[in-house]
């Protein structure tokens, strides 16, 4: 079998035949019952299985269904996409944050067209060659457009392969023995279920902040519910049912409130501000300022200035210092 990354240093992962048997087994049976009703899981088309794994990346799902159908409405092919402005495929991306992710695309789909004759590489390792693709996305694509059993490693597959078969996270396993637990456990001809119903699992029941154990189907060979089932046993007594501390869920509500702080936030909101305009017409930075943090003043500039600079240099605006004024590209 084919990995999506680097091969581990360490020796390749064994895993007891039978445990493992059993573990396919229960997930393939859960995901085959449990699985959502997505658009994107009818479909093997290359191009529309990269749009849709691009805007996954950090957004949910319930904000990329429609925005996937929309895009691919708008820039049905990869010579649509190709062929159109940037501005307008940032104003397509509107709502999923991120913004680079939508030139990625665009460069992806235009190096696609220009050196692969409109053919996306059928490879992991071909297609990490392609512009803003790397081991997750290839893997992606590899294993859901082309069926190719091969491991790869989201946030999600990581957190479930971290607990399933090392333990909590206070113990983290690294990554290239992450990717090992990954590669041992795809079932041979049956890669694209494993992958989606893994994926399924870590967004639905085995979650960061509240893992919803006692609806997993894994959880009899779950080292890490071992764990906090003995450890709430020792307090508790015997019999006790593992709930997930709530100052998990105050760590994660703390981190949401500093994102506000942060310039990925401001940038947003000055792409965001931008993408009301009509194709072509420019912002005064005095008319911008005020769009992008509350209680702006004019001694801000500066900041202004640097912050869309540095949007400037990632080409997602274009900024015209001697009149002081921004639009899309």
């Amino acid at each position: 079998m084919m990995n999506a990354a680097n091969p581990p240093s360490e020796p390749r992962v064994q895993l007891p035949a039978q445990r493992l048997i059993e573990i396919q087994r229960r997930l393939l049976a859960w995901f085959a019952e449990q699985g959502r009703d997505l658009p994107w899981r009818h479909t093997r088309d290359p191009y529309h299985i990269l749009v849709s794994e691009i805007m996954l990346q950090q957004t949910q799902v319930d904000r990329v269904r429609p925005k996937y159908a929309a895009f691919l409405a708008q820039f049905p092919s990869l010579a649509t996409l190709a062929a159109a402005s940037p501005g307008d495929v940032i104003r397509a991306w509107s709502g999923l944050g991120y913004n680079r992710r939508a030139l990625n695309l665009q460069r992806t789909a235009q190096a696609v067209l220009s050196e692969h004759g409109g053919r996306f590489p059928d490879t992991p390792e071909r297609l990490r060659e392609l512009p803003g693709i790397g081991p997750y996305t290839a893997g992606a694509v590899a294993c859901f457009a082309f069926e190719r059993d091969v491991a790869f490693m989201d946030t999600n597959i990581r957190r479930v392969l971290q607990r399933l078969f090392v333990g909590p996270e206070t113990e983290p396993a690294s990554e290239r023995s992450l990717l090992a637990f990954a590669e041992a456990a795809v079932p041979a001809g049956n890669g694209w279920s494993w992958n989606q119903a893994i994926m399924e699992l870590g967004a639905l029941v085995c979650t960061a902040a509240r893992p919803r154990c006692q609806l997993c189907p894994l959880r009899s060979e779950c080292r890490a519910y071992a764990t906090w089932s003995a450890a709430d046993a020792a307090v508790f007594g015997e019999g006790s049912i593992y709930t997930q501390p709530p100052k998990v869920m105050r760590k994660v509500a703390e981190r949401q409130a500093s994102f506000t702080a942060t310039p990925r936030y401001f940038r947003g909101r000055a792409v965001e501000a931008l993408r009301r305009l009509p194709p072509g017409a420019w912002l005064t930075l005095d008319e911008l300022g005020p769009r992008v943090k509350a209680g702006w003043t004019a001694a801000e500039l500066p900041w202004l200035l640097n912050l869309l600079e540095g949007l400037a240099n990632d080409a997602l605006v274009v900024l015209d210092r001697e009149t002081q004024q921004a639009r899309l590209p």
